[in-house]
């Protein structure tokens, strides 16, 4: 049994072909560097508009959701995912070079899993083989889904601060910017229930 990671772009469509790929390519590359120990096979394109990947555990595989997810706020990429993971089984020999080719019907239901979700509007679902575990980080994660729907394109820059720094702060140093100001994006934003989501979604994926 293995944890497999799945995503694709919501709404592909709208955006250019050829910023859409070249973005999706930077990102899924920045995660294969990032957490080239903990993938047993790495974040593979495998339609211009989906990826899959293999990794060692439950845990790693929330890290790269969370990392992707302030990855592509960061650098201003504009697009958003939608995620699996399931835990499910492989038939095939794991691949580390590239996560093609493989067989198994844990594959082959996260694929399913992820179709379901183009008709709901739910960007994250996790499979984990135990339904209450299950309940609980999809429900943790629909919260973290409500939060940054109400993030703007506008507030990229701040939220990046926020993800390195943390501390309004020394944010307001780095950035020249009034403590003040600093505080009232932070509240505004509602930074610290982000980052209380993401202590929860630790816990609950150990």
């Amino acid at each position: 049994m293995n944890w497999i990671l799945m995503a694709d772009v919501i709404h592909s469509s709208f955006y250019s072909g050829n910023d859409l790929q070249k973005h999706f390519k930077e990102a899924t590359e920045h995660i294969n560097a990032t957490f080239n120990k903990k993938l047993l096979s790495p974040l593979t394109i495998t339609l211009g508009d989906e990826f899959q990947g293999v990794v060692k555990n439950l845990k790693y595989g929330k890290d790269i959701i969370l990392e992707l997810e302030e990855y592509i706020i960061a650098q201003e990429l504009g697009f958003k995912l939608r995620y699996v993971i399931k835990y499910g089984k492989i038939d095939t020999p794991i691949n580390p070079e590239i996560a093609y080719g493989m067989l198994g019907e844990g594959l082959s239901s996260a694929r399913k899993l992820l179709e379901q979700q183009k008709k709901q509007e739910i960007r994250f679902e996790f499979e984990t083989g135990k339904a209450s575990k299950n309940m609980a980080l999809n429900n943790a994660f629909y919260l973290l889904q409500n939060l940054q729907s109400k993030w703007n394109a506008a507030d990229s820059k701040i939220l990046a601060l926020f993800f390195k720094y943390k501390d309004y702060k020394l944010i307001s140093e780095k950035s020249g910017v009034s403590r003040s100001q600093i505080w009232k994006k932070e509240k505004s934003l509602n930074i610290s229930s982000y980052f209380a989501i993401k202590k929860v979604v630790d816990y609950l994926a150990k």
